[in-house]
């Protein structure tokens, strides 16, 4: 009966790792034009829906997969083999469902039942005041991934609330249709994320839509409704949001690796063939096991997250090194390949010139800068408070 179980959910991972693929296929013949463009297409957001990827890590009480941290990374690796950006909104837009997880039920079951997807900002740029039972946010925030194609957008303020008095980072879930959307987003890497700005003016949002991220941060519980099963519970919230750019700069690695191998067997120099040469072998050897080592942390960092227990050490500035330093490598295989291939792979439209902007814009993100994550993991182990979130 075990082995039966456990055959049945290899069968279904299956099915959303062809999915994985196909989104990624889509994303990668499409990939100037999203460069162009500076979004992609509706054919890659169709494929993300249609693969249900967007709803990985929507609470399996909705009737969803809820796959493990494991098999989520297997999935969004597999996309990012293809294309950086189509990784990075399926990481993010599965991750923003797991803000179902830590609203009120009213507003789950309005938001599962409308069945959108969902965009967000960490970022506490909005003023909020209150409004009888509900709120009123006006502000304008900047590098919101996947815009575009969303139905509601989660923005971050600070506030005191009645039962409480200190100052809660929260957010306030808000229909698209009442922000605007400023199409502002011209960047080096990452163009087909549309990380568009949102501007809201004076939006009124009810109280149930709010999300207290302070107190998920801190007690890894939802308000209402513990499922302990869910693999997003009991853990930090921010570091176990940020799992996912680890993710997704391992699957652009991989893909450069293969390339450069291939490249390097079919490249022939004055000095003959590429590779045979014993310095290009040597940068393979050495790329490989830099990736291998980036491989060990993202499994020591998804280890953290499965035997946490909440209440005892703080290890968010552990994570966020970890993270920062996978990333890093990430970036330093990059622009090795690049700069090792030389100057036919910086051609515009290149996998490797598409890659390594992308790869670099990952690392460019607040929650993977490296020195600030490592300054922060120097503080914990001595005892200091760390300011991070993730």
């Amino acid at each position: 009966m075990v082995s039966k179980v456990v055959d049945e959910n290899k069968a279904d991972l299956n099915q959303l790792l062809k999915g994985a693929e196909k989104v990624g296929e889509i994303a990668e013949l499409e990939a100037l034009e999203a460069d162009q463009n500076k979004t992609v297409s509706k054919n890659v957001i169709d494929a993300i829906k249609e693969a249900r990827l967007s709803k990985l890590l929507l609470p399996k009480k909705y009737g969803e997969p809820q796959v493990d941290l494991r098999e989520y990374s297997q999935i969004i690796r597999t996309v990012g083999k293809y294309n950086t950006s189509a990784a990075w909104l399926t990481f993010l837009y599965s991750i923003h469902n797991s803000l179902v997880a830590f609203m009120t039920k009213e507003a789950a079951e309005e938001v599962v039942n409308q069945g959108g997807l969902i965009a967000d900002i960490f970022a506490p740029i909005g003023k909020v005041e209150k409004d009888g039972d509900g709120f009123r946010i006006t502000g304008k925030y900047s590098f919101v991934s996947g815009i575009l194609y969303s139905d509601w957008v989660a923005l971050a303020v600070k506030m005191k609330l009645d039962d409480s008095e200190e100052t809660e980072l929260c957010m306030l879930n808000i229909p698209i249709a009442d922000v605007e959307i400023v199409e502002n987003w011209d960047t080096l890497g990452l163009r087909g994320t549309g990380s568009n700005q949102v501007i809201v003016d004076n939006v009124y949002v009810p109280k149930h839509h709010l999300i207290r991220l302070t107190i998920a941060d801190r007690t890894g519980r939802p308000p209402q409704g513990y499922d302990k099963d869910y693999p997003l519970y009991d853990v930090p919230f921010f570091s176990s949001f940020c799992v996912g750019f680890p993710m997704v700069a391992l699957g652009g690695a991989e893909r450069l690796l293969e390339e450069f191998k291939n490249r390097t067997e079919k490249r022939v120099r004055m000095g003959g063939n590429s590779a045979k040469d014993s310095r290009h072998q040597g940068v393979l050897a050495e790329l490989t096991i830099k990736y291998y080592e980036s491989e060990g942390l993202l499994d020591k960092y998804i280890s953290l997250l499965e035997n946490y227990e909440m209440g005892k050490e703080d290890k968010r500035g552990e994570f966020a090194a970890i993270r920062a330093k996978i990333t890093k490598n990430v970036t330093d295989i990059a622009v090795k390949v690049l700069l090792t291939l030389g100057g036919f792979s910086m051609f515009k439209g290149d996998p490797i010139e598409i890659f390594v902007r992308d790869l670099l814009a990952v690392c460019t993100h607040r929650s993977n800068l490296y020195e600030d994550s490592v300054e922060s993991f120097g503080k914990s182990q001595f005892g200091f408070d760390v300011s991070i979130n993730g």
